[in-house]
């Protein structure tokens, strides 16, 4: 039995269009009602034998995917960019300036609990790490900075990390004892949010 190329080219044609998968029964209603669309899409298959995209059989139903054997060649990473929590942030640049540092030093120094999930986030981004234990009762995990921390922030060394003069410059920190910086006026803000 010959198959008309126009038939092929229609299925070829619905195939591509369609955003889902298509069956037999979408086929036939395109295709003349003499037409056996089992044969033609048979057709197609053979057609496209060893290009980029083939026609497939999933589910009973009939698409186009690329070629399994491409599959190394269109492999892409995407980095996923997330915005870190505040406390994420304030962790963050406690232990950047403090390390080693437990997770208690932390606390004290925010004025409140660090969540698991905060330090999570950390170690997930491969920002912190755990440096040892401090030699004290308990023996509690002290935390530090990573090679992947000085090259997310461009920092050569963390005695890159800017000073006080540096950050009050910038505005984070204020120079006057009885006027907030930005970052001072926000902790403050938090933190009497919290204490409501």
């Amino acid at each position: 039995m010959t198959i008309d190329r126009e038939h092929v080219r229609i299925a070829e044609a619905l195939l591509f269009a369609a955003n889902e998968p298509l069956g037999l029964d979408r086929l036939k209603q395109r295709l003349p009602d003499d037409v056996d669309a089992e044969a033609v899409m048979a057709a197609l298959v053979a057609d496209y034998q060893g290009r980029g995209v083939e026609p497939v059989r999933v589910a009973g139903r009939w698409m186009f995917r690329t070629a399994p054997d491409l599959a190394e060649v269109l492999e892409e990473e995407r980095v996923a960019v997330r915005r870190l929590s505040r406390a994420a942030v304030e962790t963050l640049a406690i232990i950047a300036y403090h390390q080693p540092t437990t997770r208690a030093e932390v606390e004290e120094l925010r004025g409140v609990a660090v969540s698991k999930g905060t330090m999570d986030v950390l170690m997930e981004t491969g920002w912190i790490r755990p440096r040892g234990r401090r030699q004290t009762p308990g023996r509690p995990v002290t935390w530090g900075t990573t090679d992947e921390f000085l090259i997310h922030f461009g920092l050569d060394d963390l005695s890159d990390l800017p000073g006080l003069d540096e950050l009050k410059a910038t505005g984070l920190l204020s120079s006057d004892p009885q006027e907030p910086g930005l970052f001072d006026a926000q902790v403050n803000a938090d933190r009497a949010g919290k204490a409501d």
